[in-house]
């Protein structure tokens, strides 16, 4: 079948450290990166799971996350977060919630 787009989903990521050349800082609920699928540079806004207030560079994370648009995706499809044009985490689509 065809791949419909979403803007809504729950990720799995891992967050690059600093040595990897990813952030020096922690980064919390309503952090607003760019989300990279495939060649398309989107906006989204991460929510992240109740009791986790901030997620540190070298963590594991599920998280969810909003996009401005719509972007074809399916559940495995990988991406990258970037900000500022470098990348500072990776991450798969586990779930799509709309």
């Amino acid at each position: 079948g065809s791949v419909k787009p979403h803007t809504s989903f729950k990720s799995e990521v891992y967050v690059l450290t600093k040595d990897e050349g990813g952030r020096h800082t922690p980064f919390f609920t309503g952090y607003k990166p760019q989300f990279y699928f495939r060649t398309t540079d989107i906006t989204g806004e991460v929510n992240l799971p109740d009791g986790v207030e901030m997620v540190m560079p070298g963590d594991n994370i599920e998280m969810s996350v909003e996009l401005i648009h719509p972007i074809a995706m399916e559940e495995g499809l990988r991406f990258a977060i970037r900000e500022g044009g470098r990348t500072v985490a990776s991450g798969v689509v586990a779930t799509i919630v709309k």
